[in-house]
């Protein structure tokens, strides 16, 4: 009797415990997947710090060209070797839908779009208080929304995600363009109206003026323009905002020097040092694991390498005298004003370097020496024997070889670069072979400075922008002149005052920092930027791919990866593609 009851209760356990899809479904103990991740709110507060770090690897990271996707190709530079795709030197491969470059920003934007939905979904559903709960969804919004503005402006209307994805889906449609950007105007409103003020949040993170200001720019991709100056002018009426306009920071007693080169040197972006001009600044710590800037590995952290890109060659420069050859710079890499370990690839076009400074070339303070190099210290005693000391990019001496075969300045190893770019004097310790000649080691070339994703001198020329659409030249030339002030640059005149004159000013304000491809994109004005100012990419024959800069480029095409896994449904590829 006892042995039967035994196998009863036995049987009972078994039928009643073993049901199959309970017995097979994982319950992860000893590490983090989706069903066990969001439970804390410090859970949450990782996945937002997820979020960071997905934006900074799309625009600063990822490997040392994808970030300057955003430059290349547009009116400010251009690919000093040619022939590659990866710098737009053959737009006809780098454009085409098989091509890494919009397959690689896709994802990322659409990762960072899918771990936003996660933190809005996962949140809502929590039972945190409703003030933490908006914490969250708001930062989340924000980065969403942030997502598919740069989506919006880089390939127009795209499909529209709003919740977690936990199964596959295969049957996405692409919304319109204004209706996605509708979309990133809804996410940063809300973000704007929830966020904390920037004198409540820490350096690097995200606060109401900066969804504000990326609000501001939102409106004027939607022709909301009277919104947009009101969005722009709660940044700029912020109290806790700025323009700087005094010497400050690390280096503040250097000369040569002045407020815009300090705004630009190591440790003085964020407000921690006095600096109430960054609104959005991105975090980099040297060395520091998950910090984005190495000086051992390049690969590793996914370095921004701006000054490797967008500084000079000089030690390929050649200088003929007498039939003789001399390489004017033997000291390359040096950490000095000759641009540290820059090799040339993202040469500055002669609009930005020359057209654009005509009315005010000596007068502009941002077109300074030390701001924008022109004059490049000779380091070779021979050429130094022979009286040149210097070699002056506006006055070369004759025989100078710039590029292969050229000697035609901008060219790959001589032209005007932005000290922006680089750390002159301030590399960190362990890149220099010897300190006290500024000689580097071969593995510089990351730019170790924090970076400005958004700075109030631009929500200035976002207002003055809506101003010019509103019909209010008298205003918007009025914020633009707050911006030339600080540089102590001769005053725009009312007259002067179109888009082109708006483009050129933010050429003169944000340079190489600005994420120049999204702008020109955004106004629709890509092409016509490009065929004013970059011959080299205009030219079918200088461009390397026989046909040059297209009109269809005003937008990239839906990758063709995204387009086959899209079984369930057709996603439509843009024209011209």
């Amino acid at each position: 009797m006892k042995k039967y009851i035994a196998l009863s209760v036995l049987l009972a356990c078994i039928f009643s415990a073993c049901n199959e899809s309970d017995f097979l479904r994982e319950n992860p103990e000893d590490f983090m997947s989706t069903s066990n991740a969001f439970q804390t709110e410090v859970d949450f507060e990782m996945a937002i710090n997820g979020l960071y770090n997905l934006t900074r690897y799309e625009f600063y990271g990822y490997d040392e060209s994808k970030p300057f996707d955003y430059i290349y190709g547009t009116d400010l530079i251009f690919d000093g070797e040619p022939g590659t795709y990866s710098r737009h030197g053959n737009m006809l491969a780098g454009y085409d839908p098989t091509s890494n470059i919009p397959r690689i920003h896709w994802n990322n934007l659409y990762k960072l779009i899918a771990e936003s939905n996660t933190v809005i979904d996962r949140a809502e559903a929590s039972s945190f208080s409703n003030e933490r709960k908006s914490s969250f969804i708001s930062r989340a919004r924000f980065f969403r929304g942030f997502a598919y503005r740069t989506l919006a402006y880089l390939y127009g209307g795209v499909p529209l995600e709003l919740h977690e994805v936990q199964i596959p889906k295969t049957d996405y449609v692409r919304s319109t363009r204004v209706e996605t950007l509708e979309q990133a105007k809804e996410d940063v409103k809300f973000a704007a109206e929830n966020l904390p003020d920037i004198v409540d949040v820490k350096d690097g993170e995200i606060s109401s003026p900066a969804a504000y200001h990326l609000l501001s720019e939102i409106y004027l991709a939607l022709d909301m323009n009277e919104e947009a100056k009101d969005a722009a002018t709660k940044v700029i009426d912020n109290p806790a905002l700025g323009l700087m306009k005094n010497r400050f920071g690390s280096r503040s007693t250097e000369i040569p020097g002045d407020v815009y080169w300090d705004l630009f040197r190591r440790n003085n972006q964020n407000r921690g040092i006095g600096n109430t001009e960054g609104i959005w600044v991105i975090q980099f710590e040297t060395d520091l694991p998950g910090g984005g800037s190495s000086t051992t590995d390049l690969k590793v952290t996914g370095n921004y390498m701006l000054e490797r890109n967008c500084v000079p060659h000089t030690g390929l420069a050649k200088l003929t005298i007498n039939g003789k050859v001399y390489m004017p710079f033997t000291n390359w890499p040096c950490g000095d004003y000759t641009g540290g370990r820059g090799i040339g690839w993202g040469v500055s076009t002669k609009y930005f370097t020359n057209t654009i400074w005509e009315d005010d070339f000596t007068g502009d303070m941002r077109n300074a020496e030390h701001n924008f190099v022109r004059k490049f210290k000779v380091s070779n005693p021979d050429v130094i024997a022979l009286g040149i000391t210097e070699i002056d990019v506006e006055n070369p001496p004759a025989g100078l070889e710039v590029g292969p075969g050229s000697t035609t300045i901008p060219g790959r190893y001589l032209y005007a670069y932005q000290t922006k770019c680089t750390t002159p004097y301030n590399h960190p310790d362990e890149l220099y072979e010897n300190k006290e000649t500024w000689k580097l080691k071969s593995i510089a070339g990351t730019t170790f400075t924090d970076q400005y994703m958004f700075r109030l001198a631009e929500t200035y020329l976002l207002r003055a922008e809506a101003y010019l659409k509103l019909g209010r030249k008298d205003l918007a030339v009025k914020d633009i002149n707050e911006v030339r002030t600080r540089a102590h640059a001769i005053m725009a005149q009312e007259e002067q005052v179109d888009m082109d004159y708006i483009l050129d000013e933010r050429m003169r304000e944000l340079g190489i920092e600005e994420k120049r491809r999204l702008t020109l994109m955004r106004t629709g004005l890509l092409y016509d930027r490009v065929m004013k100012c970059n011959p080299y990419y205009a030219n079918p024959e200088t461009n390397g791919d026989g046909v040059g800069m297209q009109k269809h480029y005003n937008l990239w095409p839906i990758p063709q990866s995204a387009i086959e896994a899209n079984i369930g449904a057709k996603l439509e590829q843009n024209p011209g593609y």
